[in-house]
């Protein structure tokens, strides 16, 4: 099967965000247009979330399957005619009256709140994030969300139709898989004021994950403090060690149990730091992590395709994993097996390619330096190690293992040359 016939065989889902410009690449980017199996684009090579791609309900079924056949069903919804489950944001809108000679209203909208009753406790949790965190419509918060969900939850660690060409067997493992992690590891934080929260004892059936779900015992040594103790000396952040402000809103992970809580900007997933987007966790070992870092210390992942390896078979190569298919040059696509490969950003290139698109120029003969030769390099220019090429500008006398002087790209062997040249 060619590559046009493949394009078209995947569908309406690689013509979502065609064309959109590269928030990273800026104008070196003709626009998104998504490989046929990599999850980048094939003109820049940046990732669907570099791109400015508009929002659509996408997001939301993803967030909703994730969500379906797990407690957390009161967060999803069907529409009509649609089997698919949507996800429920909480979309908060605060209005301020702004004082004016005409009576103006200032509206602030949240694309996403956490879902609680209370306004109040969830304006609080917002102020508390980073500002250029806090998810405001329209804003570097609202783009840094929307870059998060595509990152730490990605459909392909979830839903087999969004991989690519998966045997029935990798189809089965990757289900139940995905069946045992929503049964142990995955849970969504509770926004609440720690002095509102029984402490409850973990359940014995999760503790080997290091943490449960909480049950109705309480944990008898908080009880025997009066509320000011608590709020002086008991409530202190899981991340960073330190106390709780008595007032401000804490996030609590069930899993984890209810003795442990977090400062909204502390709820952070283990591996790479980030905010836990819509608070969405999984727990593993007494640490929160996100979907894709729980997922990458459960399965291998695949450095070619980016999806979770489920075959028996793969490879490991420059450090990370491969499927045996996917080992493949990252400007041509081809396979790299038995073929003379160079590392370029931490992805294979083939010869051919590295030769054509990567490659440094000789200062000397102004040809590509193959990468099996031996160059000199010196501020940024590059030359082939030959009597040819590294030599003096001005009398042609060759350098190598000589002192020399070098003036934008030119070599000289004295000042002598370099006072005729520049004269």
């Amino acid at each position: 099967m060619d590559l046009e016939n493949k394009v078209k065989k995947m569908g309406l889902g690689h013509e979502e965000g065609f064309g959109a410009p590269c928030l990273k690449c800026k104008e070196k980017c003709k626009g998104f247009e998504l490989h046929y199996w990599r999850k980048i684009c094939r003109n820049c090579k940046c990732g669907q979330e570099e791109h400015d791609i508009p929002s659509s309900n996408e997001e939301d079924r993803k967030v909703g399957k994730l969500f379906e056949d797990t407690k957390y069903t009161t967060l999803i919804a069907k529409l009509k005619n649609d089997s698919n489950p949507m996800y429920k944001r909480n979309v908060m809108i605060l209005t301020n009256p702004v004082p004016a000679k005409n009576i103006s209203v200032d509206t602030v909208t949240y694309e996403w709140a956490p879902p609680v009753q209370n306004q109040t406790l969830a304006r609080q949790y917002m102020q508390m994030l980073p500002k250029e965190k806090q998810p405001v419509a329209g804003s570097e918060g609202a783009q840094y969300r929307k870059k998060q969900l595509a990152k730490q939850l990605p459909a392909h660690d979830q839903d087999p139709s969004k991989c690519h060409e998966l045997s029935p067997g990798e189809v089965r493992h990757m289900e139940q898989f995905v069946k045992k992690y929503k049964k142990e590891a995955l849970g969504v934080g509770d926004v609440k004021l720690p002095g509102e929260v029984e402490v409850r004892a973990p359940d014995e059936s999760n503790l080997k994950n290091g943490g449960g779900r909480g049950t109705s015992s309480a944990v008898g040594a908080m009880d025997k403090k009066t509320p000011n103790q608590k709020a002086e000396s008991q409530y202190c952040c899981y991340h960073c060690k330190l106390k709780m402000k008595e007032g401000d809103p804490a996030v609590y992970a069930e899993r984890a149990g209810y003795d442990k809580l977090w400062h909204p900007g502390c709820f952070v997933c283990y591996t790479c730091g980030e905010l836990l987007v819509d608070m969405i966790y999984f727990w593993k070992n007494g640490n929160l992590y996100c979907g894709r870092h729980y997922c990458d210390s459960e399965r291998p992942r695949c450095a070619g395709c980016d999806e979770l390896i489920f075959s028996n078979e793969y490879t490991l190569a420059e450090g990370q994993n491969w499927h045996l298919k996917h080992f493949c040059c990252f400007d041509c696509d081809c396979v790299l097996a038995g073929i003379t490969y160079i590392m370029v950003n931490d992805k294979p290139v083939c010869k051919s390619c590295y030769m054509k698109n990567h490659a440094v120029i000789c200062q000397g003969c102004h040809n590509a330096i193959d990468p099996e030769v031996q160059r000199v390099t010196y501020n940024n220019f590059n030359w082939h190690a030959t009597q040819e090429c590294f030599l003096c500008s001005c009398c042609s006398k060759c350098l190598i293992g000589q002192k020399f002087i070098s003036m934008e790209g030119m070599l000289f062997c004295s000042v002598e040359c370099k006072g005729k040249m520049m004269s």
